[in-house]
């Protein structure tokens, strides 16, 4: 039987703090449509982690929570600039283009999932033609899909040139826990700039639910109808909500993102493959040939292979000690 554990962090089952908060959530009645008290208490609690004003809703998954949210920051004959592996423009199925009606995407390269400001500018520098859609949005994540983090000077570059042109600014923030426990700072975000931010819960250790983070108010405009038109207002909208206050006001959202991330340093240091990316967060990518591949298959120890031909490894806030010296051992062996 094939064993998932560090196939991704969506493997891992829901931490204790997000199951007991939806326990709480389950007394009694409650209005519909995230019009209830305990999607506002969520919201206070994202607020909060924050430090920011801002409206917040909840969604099913990171990729209505993008698409959404790139949908409200571009006109459908627009485009958004984002790395060529954000998730976006990979494992999205083409949904910003779905809800944005034809909103288009401009891939950049950049190492280890950061966009390099030379890129940037370099196509924000391209004269609008009626023949192509021109850049109305910025999307970044961090944590990078290489599990790398980009720090605040690198985010002020950034966002400065983007907003020099005029661009909204969007922040996937699939793996912000695994970013704040690297040293992120969760309270600069919306003195960046950025204009809507996806905080995600489902893979910080929560069930399926992603906050979107509206900072820029004027754009919370007749939103809601924007997330029932896309099936993302659910009627008992505070089971979406409640995760997020058992994980943020017991401090577990960025506790176990910590975990996570030391568990993927301890991996790191086992393997006897070469690191593809600096280990920052909760990944580790290393070189690997596919006969080796298969033997770690044949073994029980299920793993993809990524974007950019490395493997890659996923810890969770789930992983234990023994589970990665288990598998340290078993990356000897195949090796």
């Amino acid at each position: 039987m094939a064993r998932y554990d560090f196939a991704s962090d969506n493997t891992a089952p829901a931490a204790p703090e997000a199951l007991q908060a939806i326990i709480e959530a389950n007394h009694g009645f409650a209005s519909g449509y995230g019009s209830d008290h305990i999607s506002a208490k969520a919201a206070d609690a994202v607020r909060a982690l924050l430090d920011a004003d801002a409206e917040v809703r909840f969604v099913a998954s990171g990729t209505a929570a993008n698409a959404i949210s790139l949908a409200a920051l571009c006109h459908p004959f627009e485009a958004v600039v984002a790395h060529e592996h954000a998730h976006i423009c990979t494992d999205e199925t083409g949904a910003p283009g779905f809800f944005g009606h034809g909103v288009g995407l401009i891939p950049l390269d950049g190492a280890s999932g950061r966009i390099e400001l030379p890129a940037l500018k370099e196509a924000l520098a391209a004269p609008d033609q009626s023949h192509r859609q021109s850049p109305a949005a910025l999307s970044l994540t961090n944590a990078t899909e290489y599990g790398t983090v980009y720090d605040r000077d690198d985010l002020v570059e950034l966002i400065s040139a983007a907003k020099a042109k005029g661009l909204g600014v969007h922040l996937d923030g699939a793996r912000l826990a695994n970013a704040a426990a690297a040293g992120f700072d969760l309270k600069s975000i919306a003195r960046l700039g950025v204009d809507i931010l996806v905080v995600g819960g489902t893979k910080a250790g929560m069930t399926p639910t992603e906050a979107v983070v509206i900072f820029d108010r004027k754009l919370a405009h007749r939103f809601d109808a924007r997330l029932k038109q896309a099936g993302q207002l659910p009627s008992k909208g505070r089971f979406y909500a409640a995760p997020f206050i058992g994980m943020l006001e017991s401090g577990a959202f960025v506790e176990r993102a910590a975990h996570a991330n030391e568990m993927a340093l301890r991996l790191s240091a086992l393997s006897p493959f070469p690191l593809r990316h600096k280990v920052q967060a909760n990944a580790v990518f290393v070189e690997m040939d596919e006969p080796t591949l298969a033997r770690l298959h044949a073994a029980g120890w299920f793993v993809y292979r990524f974007l950019d031909g490395s493997v890659r490894f996923m810890c969770s806030w789930a992983t234990t000690p023994e589970s990665v010296d288990e598998l340290g051992a078993v990356l000897q062996s195949v090796a």
